[in-house]
């Protein structure tokens, strides 16, 4: 895919959580059977209950970090909480799903209360198991300095979508 028209390029999900990378593995993310497409709409109502996630891959061997984070907290004309952490995930084996994983920051639901927020999933391969940690705080977590603290290295997959308030005040107006 060319990059200008890459989505994770065109939203800014590369540049403001992530360098640029290489997919080398699938990722789906479901919320109440609706995939999660990058650039997608779902409204915090669709977002209470974690998703349902499955990893692809060949190597039951090989074990996987799930970070979700909103890099438009509080609102995305100022972010000074950038990124907030929603959910962490680690140890999840190759082939199967977060629910195979460790849990070691539990699901937050998105409640954005200004403007229009990126909700970003990234996938990265650990090096081991029980390598990864939970951070102290959730607010100013930073994916880049995560992945370099815990020597992830670059994303296998990430996917992201766009979440608002549900009364429709505090969006973009058409």
């Amino acid at each position: 895919m060319r990059r200008e028209r890459d989505p994770l390029v065109v939203g800014r999900v590369i540049g403001d959580v992530l360098d640029s990378f290489t997919k080398s593995i699938n990722l789906t993310i479901s919320y109440n059977d609706r995939e999660v497409s990058n650039g997608c709409t779902l409204k915090p109502s669709q977002v209470v209950n974690q998703p349902r996630v499955d990893i692809g891959g060949d190597d039951l061997r090989a074990f996987h970090t799930l970070v979700m984070v909103d890099p438009d907290a509080p609102s995305p004309s100022d972010p000074n909480l950038r990124e907030y952490l929603h959910w962490l995930v680690t140890d999840i084996p190759a082939t199967t799903g977060a629910r195979f994983g460790q849990e070691v920051v539990c699901y937050e639901s998105p409640r954005p209360s200004l403007g229009i927020h990126r909700m970003v999933f990234v996938l990265f391969r650990q090096l081991g198991r029980q390598t990864v940690y939970a951070p102290g705080w959730r607010q100013n977590f930073n994916t880049r300095d995560f992945a370099e603290l815990y020597n992830l290295g670059s994303p296998v997959a990430a996917v992201y979508f766009n979440c608002q308030r549900e009364s429709g005040s505090g969006g973009r107006r058409r």
